[in-house]
């Protein structure tokens, strides 16, 4: 009991007082081995936990694909998916914000990142929908809960985490992650339909034609092969998801610098630096984090959890149910990738010795770590929504209330459906 307040007393002590969450953890794992009485290693094990954290050559996967979409990005990749998307859906009342929803699906398949969706996506067509006569506030709500498609369609840097702790396939994740982040599109664009309807959003008066749609394919065909690339080699077993990560950072390459020719060697040096700080976060937030679950584990908290929770003989159901609310709480004061690694080793022994399929409970974990993006306070798709357009966070979310519903009614058939996120793998 003493170990387990001071674990997570001090944890918290340290998020309070706005101590990073990676020396957070850091912090709390350090003060239990120095002051709990059931303790006789040495701190120099914290060393060893955290290093022995990033020793998975999965884990390599993340800061190959956090360069990849940056890439990506910067070399003109992002503009040319907005023309597609536009040309496949622009000529309906609403087509704007449909394609702005398509848009996003594509730009998630290349970034696997909620806010990089958001400002890519947004800074491009933001400024157009408005100017059109679209509301500012339901664009800008339909930016936020469209981003959130960045995590879910592969590649999923949260998905890649939660295989590494868990030992999940992470193709089995992708398959799944694509099936729910199609799901979830076809949603909002049943809901912008309706509104654009309902509200009598603007309909482009401009007829394109055969030609501009393939023109318009044929500019983006570099961009779409990238997540032919990443997915088509794990799912055909010629490459380790480390690999095809690998491999899509030599064609985002190819595509920026002799393709599109929009990225120079210039170019490389910040997209690099910011690649690395971007990477250097998110591993270090799983490296202490890793030390913190030995902690957990090594004290004997987790395995009297499980006890109590076997104890109280919950159902599958009830559990993911009691589960899905936990992770929604966490995740509005938490980062995903945070929430992800600092709950994932506590709650998945339990989940595991219920029979929870491992698929159907990262899925729980993604969805959940994506919904907190869009709720306040840390809400960085709304934050990152607000640096595009210039609103105020107010009125970003009373716009994204209808998409929002939407997410959260695919959000709950995976909880409760658990064939939602395996009926592919069989």
């Amino acid at each position: 009991m003493t170990t387990a307040l001071l674990l997570f007393g001090s944890m918290a002590l340290f998020i309070l007082i706005g101590v990073p969450i990676a020396f957070a953890l850091g912090a709390a794992v350090w003060s239990t081995i120095v002051f709990s009485p059931d303790f006789t290693v040495t701190v120099g094990i914290i060393a060893q936990r955290i290093f022995g954290g990033l020793e998975s050559t999965s884990i390599m996967a993340i800061p190959f694909f956090i360069l990849a979409g940056n890439l990506m990005t910067k070399g003109g990749i992002s503009r040319r998916l907005v023309n597609f998307a536009n040309c496949i859906v622009g000529n309906v009342r609403g087509g704007m914000a449909l394609a702005l929803v398509l848009a996003c699906a594509f730009f998630a398949a290349l970034s696997g990142s909620a806010p990089a969706t958001v400002i890519a996506i947004g800074s491009m067509l933001y400024p157009e929908m408005v100017r059109m006569g679209y509301p500012k506030d339901r664009t800008a709500g339909l930016l936020v809960v469209s981003g959130g498609l960045g995590p879910i369609i592969p590649p999923s840097i949260i998905m890649v985490v939660y295989a590494t702790i868990t030992g999940a396939s992470i193709g089995d994740m992708f398959s799944s992650g694509m099936f729910i982040g199609i799901l979830i599109m076809v949603v909002l664009m049943a809901v912008v339909l309706f509104l654009a309807n309902k509200e009598k959003w603007p309909k482009t008066s401009e007829k394109l034609s055969m030609s501009d749609l393939w023109k318009s394919f044929v500019g983006a065909i570099p961009a779409i092969l990238l997540p032919v690339i990443i997915l088509g080699g794990i799912y055909s077993g010629l490459l380790t998801p480390t690999e095809s990560a690998a491999v899509a950072v030599v064609w985002a390459l190819i595509a920026g610098m002799f393709i599109y020719r929009e990225l120079s060697i210039k170019d490389l040096v910040p997209i690099f630096l910011d690649s690395a700080k971007g990477s250097a976060t998110i591993l270090f937030i799983i490296a202490t984090s890793t030390a913190f679950s030995w902690i957990f584990a090594y004290s004997g908290i987790s395995g009297e959890l499980v006890h109590w929770i076997q104890g109280m003989h919950l159902s599958p159901m009830i559990f993911c149910i009691i589960i899905a609310v936990i992770l929604l709480i966490f995740g509005t004061f938490l980062e995903g990738i945070a929430t992800c690694v600092l709950m994932v080793p506590i709650l998945w022994p339990i989940a595991a010795s219920l029979g929870i399929d491992v698929i159907h409970f990262g899925m729980i974990v993604s969805l959940s770590n994506v919904i907190g993006t869009m709720t306040p306070p840390v809400a960085v798709n709304i934050f990152s929504a607000a640096s595009v357009t210039k609103l105020k966070m107010g009125e970003i979310v009373k716009g994204q209330i209808p998409f929002f519903i939407g997410y959260i009614l695919v959000f709950l058939a995976v909880v409760l459906i658990p064939a939602v996120s395996t009926f592919l793998l069989k």
